[in-house]
Formats: structure tokens, C-alpha cells, sequence
């Protein structure tokens, strides 16, 4: 949600609920995300407190090492066709909370649920609780899901995901959570569990702004902010109203990033393919000539291509050769139009972290690491060398200001060091977006991923929340605060 369609839609007077809270609350028009700013990372960070340095979701799609293929969490309905529908929901569905969000980083539920806190959730990707729910078999659409969706997931106490999990009977249906229903499932099922007082906590998911500004781009979000708001009055209504909900309730508004305008693509795969890239569907030990990408030849599978909307991650298949294969991604990588920062990890002779570097065409190469003279606006110090202009920096009086990179250095360290992470990371210039998989991109719209300010500040508002949790009140909000703020409001710790 970008914060100027936001102040756009309360001024206009078509988002009088987000507009009161705003009234009564704090409003924070710069809340950063997570790099890559896509949906999968920072879901994970809002609901962990942590980075994917922690939690280990690393992108929208990228490689696993350990199981020798793709992950895709559902970049479009061609790329989930090209490794598998089956493959792609069971990741999205069951393997990000089971396997792949981190068993040693509890969500904000499993905290609650662990104080005895009334925990529930609609339809987000992350959910990880306490409480198993059965995949439900009661509708001919939820019948016909059963035959992907057979097995069981720990969640909130109170669990709606889509049609598939439903902990008790509301009469909301979602459509197996297509897009456009999606905002009135998770509106009519709150409004249920207000009615029936049966949650300490909610977390309410509205996706489809989301989905709206990716076909429509950024400045539609206005329409798709106003049907949100119909939600929330609807949630409140069934409170007695915004001034009785409220004396009920604290409530935060947030959005896990925003969006930018899409003109141009990348075909990252294209451009890389004489280095061997690996296609969807096989192993790297498999590698059968069908599933690599054109101009790649089945020996020559060296490198893993993972495209996450405006960020993008190479993987070197092999060991031995790394650190080559490094250098050749990166040299190609700033020749290609379109990439604005090339980025990767330095390691000492014992394999462990030692500087990050990020690099542009046109702006030098800046290296950097934790601990050293210079503190960013979120209090994090750091020793740089190099060019500051290849993230448009400066230092004033120790200061580190990057405002078209917002907390650049603690959000791309935090990338570099996830070991889930590919060697080379990628983020795409304005207008700029990299195909997926299936070939698809979002050009006439909007979309996100980048390390850049456009697409990475949300809106944040925090509306009976006295900021319990927090050490102090940030220089630079970020959505990895949130989770800290809600255990403090209910007095539980983090683990």
C-alpha cells in the first residue's frame, strides 16, 4: 500500500476508516520492508520480528540447495504451471510455514498461543501456531482443492486460509481465495469472530489491493484502498461501531511494502544463459535438455536463475567453482539494462562474512560491514568504503543517509548472510521488472521486489498501541517492528 494512494483515499473521503485511525493514531508514511521487498520475505518478517537472515524465506522464488531445485511461491499462474502446480502450491501452502520459515524463530501467533493469548488469522502466508486444522471437504470447490490439499497445518486458534482451513463454521466463502474475494472473505469472517468475541489478536489480511495495483499499477490503488476500508467498517460495525471497536480494540494498519510502475523487462534468464543456466522442473543432477533455459546445453547447468518481480537471485550450482562464477554473473549483471545494483558477499578464509558489496554501473562500488564510525537512521554501525554513490549516500556528522535506499545496508546484509540466499543478488532499476518463469511481467502496472525507495516504504499506522516491545521509538520504522509492538501489547516475550 503506498502511503501517497493511502493519504490520497482518506483525503478524498473514500477511506473514512483508515482515515480515523489515522486521525486518532500514529501515522509512519515511510515503513520500510524488507530486501527483496516481495511478499513471501516480508510476510515472514512481520510475523517473525526478524530478517530473512533469521527466518530464512529469501524471496519470491529461489533455489534450494539442500533439495537440488526451484522454489516458487506463486510469481504467476505460467510459472506455477512451469514447475508444477502441485509442486507450487505445496510449497506456498504447506512447506514456507512448515519447512522453510525457520523452526527456531517463533511467529507472532506461537508467542501468543504459548501465553494463553486468543489467537486468529485469515488468509495471509503465514500463519505457524499452536492449534492443528483439518483441510475442510464440505464444498465441491474445497473437494476438488482436497485432491492437492490432503494434510493437516498448525495455525492460530482461530484459522480461515481461502476455503481450504476453516476452525469453525461462518458462512464466508472465498472462492478458494481468489483474487477480488478475497478482501470480503477475511471481511465477513473478522466480522464473525467480533460478533462471537472469539480472539484476543487477529490478524486480518487484505490482499487485494495488492493484486489490484499489480494489474492496474500504483496510482489505481485508490479504488482497491476504498474497498479495504469497506472491510474495516464492516469489522467495526460488528464492534458497535468505530468509537465502541476501538475502545475495545488496538489496531495497526500496515502494508509489507508498496509498489512501482512497470514499463520494461529483464529476461534475466536470456541474458545469462552462456553461463548455464538451470531450467524449472529437474535437479541439477538431472538436468535434461527440456528444462534448461534457450542457448543452454545439459552440461552446461552451472548457475540457478530465481526472479522475484524487481529483485532477482543467481545461484552457482557447484561448489568448486563459486567464487568464478560469481565474478562472471556480476560482470554480466551490470551490463544488462534495466539491473540498477549488483550485489554480493565477501568471505574471509574461514568462510565467514566479511564485507557485502554493492555495486552499480554508474555509481561505483560501495563495501561495507557491521561494527565501525557510522550509524544509519535505525541506529545500526557500519564501516564503509567506497563509492556512496552507488546507493545515492552520504555521511553528515557520522550519519549514513540513503533516502533512495531506505536502511539499504541492514536490509541488503540481511540478504547476503540468509543461507538461503542465492551469491549474486539483483535489484531492478525503475520501471524495470524481471520476468518470471513463465515468462510474465507485469508491464502496464505495478509491482515490487527492489531495494529501491519506490516500492519498498509502506504505510504504517498504530492506533492504541503504546510501543511496549520496543526498546525505543525508531528513526526508521520498519515492518520487522510490528511483531515486537503486538507481544509487548499482550506482555509476551519473543520466545
Amino acid at each position: 500500500m503506498s502511503p501517497a494512494m493511502l493519504e490520497r483515499a482518506v483525503a478524498a473521503g473514500t477511506a473514512p476508516m483508515l482515515g480515523e485511525l489515522m486521525r486518532r493514531g500514529l501515522y509512519v508514511p515511510d515503513c520500510v520492508a524488507a530486501f527483496p521487498s516481495v511478499t513471501p520475505v516480508c510476510a515472514a518478517s512481520i510475523v517473525t520480528g526478524v530478517a530473512q537472515d533469521a527466518h530464512l524465506v529469501p524471496a519470491m522464488n529461489w533455489f534450494h540447495r539442500g533439495e537440488g531445485r526451484y522454489i516458487e511461491y506463486g510469481s504467476s499462474l505460467r510459472a506455477a504451471q512451469r514447475f508444477g502446480i502441485a509442486r507450487q502450491l505445496t510449497d506456498t501452502v504447506y512447506n514456507l510455514n512448515r519447512a522453510h520459515l525457520s523452526a527456531d524463530t517463533l511467529t507472532v501467533f506461537e508467542s501468543l498461543d504459548d501465553a494463553g493469548v486468543r489467537t486468529a488469522g485469515t488468509t495471509y502466508l503465514m500463519y505457524r501456531g499452536r492449534y492443528r486444522h483439518e483441510p475442510q471437504r464440505d464444498t465441491a470447490l474445497t473437494r476438488v482443492a482436497s485432491a492437492l490439499i490432503r494434510h493437516p497445518v498448525m495455525g492460530p486458534r482461530e484459522l480461515f486460509y481461502a476455503d481450504i482451513f476453516a476452525s469453525r463454521r461462518t458462512g464466508c466463502r472465498s472462492g478458494l481465495g481468489m483474487p477480488g474475494v478475497r478482501d470480503r472473505h477475511s471481511g465477513c469472517v473478522s466480522a464473525y469472530l467480533v460478533e462471537h468475541d472469539l480472539f484476543d489478536f487477529l490478524l486480518l489480511s487484505l490482499p487485494d489491493n495488492d493484486w489490484y495495483s499489480h494489474k492496474r499499477g500504483p496510482d489505481a490503488q485508490v479504488q482497491s484502498i476504498a474497498q479495504a476500508d469497506v472491510q474495516l467498517a464492516r469489522v467495526f460495525d460488528a464492534g458497535g461501531g468505530v468509537e465502541e471497536f476501538l475502545r475495545e480494540h488496538a489496531v495497526i494498519v500496515m502494508a509489507d511494502h508498496s509498489q512501482a510502475p512497470v514499463t520494461h523487462t529483464i529476461a534475466l534468464q536470456d541474458e545469462l544463459a552462456d553461463l548455464g543456466v538451470l531450467g524449472p522442473g529437474r535437479s541439477p543432477r538431472a538436468r535434461p535438455p527440456d528444462t534448461l533455459a534457450e542457448g543452454s546445453r545439459e552440461e552446461d547447468s552451472r548457475i540457478a536463475v530465481c526472479p522475484s518481480q524487481r529483485a532477482a537471485m543467481v545461484y552457482a550450482l557447484h561448489e568448486a567453482e563459486r567464487d568464478a562464477m560469481r565474478a562472471s554473473v556480476v560482470a554480466r549483471a551490470l551490463a544488462v539494462e534495466g539491473v540498477d545494483l549488483v550485489i554480493w558477499l565477501e568471505r574471509d578464509p574461514h568462510e565467514q562474512p566479511r564485507e557485502g558489496v554493492i555495486a552499480s554501473r554508474a555509481g561505483g562500488e560501495l563495501r561495507f560491514s557491521p561494527g565501525g564510525p557510522v550509524q544509519d537512521a535505525r541506529g545500526g554501525a557500519w564501516s564503509v568504503e567506497g563509492a556512496l554513490g552507488a546507493i545515492d549516500a552520504s555521511v553528515r556528522d557520522g550519519r549514513l543517509h540513503t533516502p533512495s535506499y531506505p536502511d539499504a545496508l541492514a536490509r541488503v546484509w540481511a540478504a547476503l548472510t540468509c543461507p538461503t540466499s542465492g551469491e549474486v543478488l539483483l535489484s531492478a532499476a525503475p520501471g524495470y521488472e524481471f520476468l518470471d518463469w513463465g515468462r510474465q511481467a507485469h508491464v502496464g502496472g505495478g509491482s515490487h521486489g527492489s531495494l529501491h525507495s519506490s516500492d519498498s516504504l509502506g504505510a504504517l499506522i498504530l492506533c492504541g498501541v503504546d510501543g511496549h516491545g520496543l526498546e525505543r521509538e525508531p528513526g526508521q520504522w520498519s515492518i520487522a517492528d510490528v511483531a515486537p509492538l503486538v507481544r509487548g501489547h499482550f506482555g509476551v516475550g519473543p520466545g
